[in-house]
């Protein structure tokens, strides 16, 4: 008997991932270049190692409070405070499975089948697969026009267009994957037009540490009450592995939050708590360091794409470059970036991966060394040389 007949018939609207599939044919090609992988390449601060050290040896073997311990949610809310300006008490914190749980949740939380999710792309797309398995409708909105930024015109007239379905809008800032972000102005213009409309803002800031231009803003300052706020510590203490996000709403929302949470999960790992807690409590500004590294190599990459043709919108934060394809190269973005990986040895994420607005574009993520940098834009080059000789034959 065929027996996938009979699964959830949400997963026959999800597909399997591209970009894990792209990553995969190009991590078996020898000398190849890595721009694809999108987690920090430095190590986890010394400190807090030696915390979840501490835990082991002090026996924290058991389960935590389903929702966080107590020090790391008042961490948390100490750190949101002290950072940020964003004012959530320990109860409003739900300490997840890393942030991909704490999506997971908000959009499963708050959708009834048949509501709708406006998305802008190009965007991370786990906030498209979430929303469908959950029975809504993806609302895939272009923002290519307007520098990769949901304007507040091109959402008043998406929910005008969509109607009282729309539940829930998905901003993701600093941007995975275009590196753009927001002022709080631009945040607050977006809230004026949710502001007393039935519709949640999920807002995720995983990489809030990593802003480049201006202190980070928040949609939390000037719509808190329907703000669904995701962070946690994988990009700002390099602690990917560590499983830990943070999930924070207001405390009627977040009881109902954490029914899910808890019977998806039940808690996280008592250890990881314990290293958050330090990262948190005295490790706030750890990703300083990293950050000032991240711009330089931004900064390299964006020069040489520059100088090869390539347009870029200047990534404000995060560690990713989308850059559209020079014009006189090959523009079916898929094609090209097989190509350069078969090629030129160097792997970079086709940017329609990403939804629309992200054909003839790449996505390049610099969390790798500056030495690997130097040698894939080498390599770029020479690709992008031999591309152009080829033409003229």
């Amino acid at each position: 008997m065929e027996m996938t007949k009979y699964l959830n018939t949400q997963l026959a609207g999800v597909k399997a991932s591209d970009i894990l599939a792209f990553a995969n044919f190009a991590s078996g090609i020898p000398n190849i270049v890595n721009f694809t992988v999108g987690e920090p390449d430095f190590n986890t601060p010394e400190h807090v190692q030696q915390a979840a050290i501490r835990s082991i040896q002090e026996n924290h073997s058991h389960y935590a409070p389903s929702n966080g311990t107590q020090e790391l949610r008042q961490n948390v809310s100490d750190y949101l405070a002290d950072k940020y300006d964003q004012h959530y008490t320990p109860e409003e914190v739900i300490v997840t499975e890393g942030a991909t749980e704490a999506i997971y949740t908000a959009i499963v939380s708050v959708l009834n089948p048949g509501d709708k999710v406006i998305i802008p792309t190009p965007t991370f797309p786990l906030y498209i697969a979430d929303v469908t398995v959950a029975g809504g409708q993806p609302i895939l909105v272009d923002t290519s026009a307007t520098d990769f930024k949901l304007t507040p015109e091109l959402l008043a007239q998406t929910i005008d267009r969509e109607g009282p379905s729309v539940k829930m809008v998905v901003l993701n800032y600093p941007d995975n994957p275009t590196g753009v972000t927001y002022s709080q102005a631009e945040l607050d213009a977006l809230g004026d037009v949710l502001r007393d409309k039935p519709i949640f803002a999920l807002c995720d800031e995983i990489y809030s540490e990593l802003n480049y231009d201006h202190p980070h803003a928040s949609l939390t300052k000037s719509l808190r009450e329907q703000t669904i706020l995701i962070s946690g510590v994988s990009k700002s203490h390099a602690m990917t592995g560590w499983r830990i996000g943070l999930l924070c709403a207001p405390q009627n929302v977040v009881n109902e939050l954490s029914k899910i949470h808890q019977f998806t999960i039940t808690s996280t790992a008592t250890v990881a708590q314990d290293a958050a807690a330090e990262a948190l409590g005295n490790g706030q500004d750890d990703a300083l360091p990293m950050k000032a590294e991240y711009q330089k190599r931004r900064d390299y990459i964006l020069d040489t794409l520059n100088e090869l043709g390539f347009q870029t919108v200047k990534p404000s934060g995060a560690f990713y470059i989308y850059t559209k394809i020079a014009p006189d190269l090959e523009q079916d973005d898929v094609k090209f970036a097989y190509d350069l990986a078969k090629n030129g040895h160097v792997a970079a994420v086709p940017g329609s991966y990403f939804g629309p607005g992200g054909d003839h574009y790449l996505r390049l993520s610099y969390a790798t060394s500056m030495a690997e940098i130097k040698r894939g834009m080498t390599q770029l080059q020479q690709y992008v040389a031999d591309q152009r000789v080829s033409q003229t034959v």
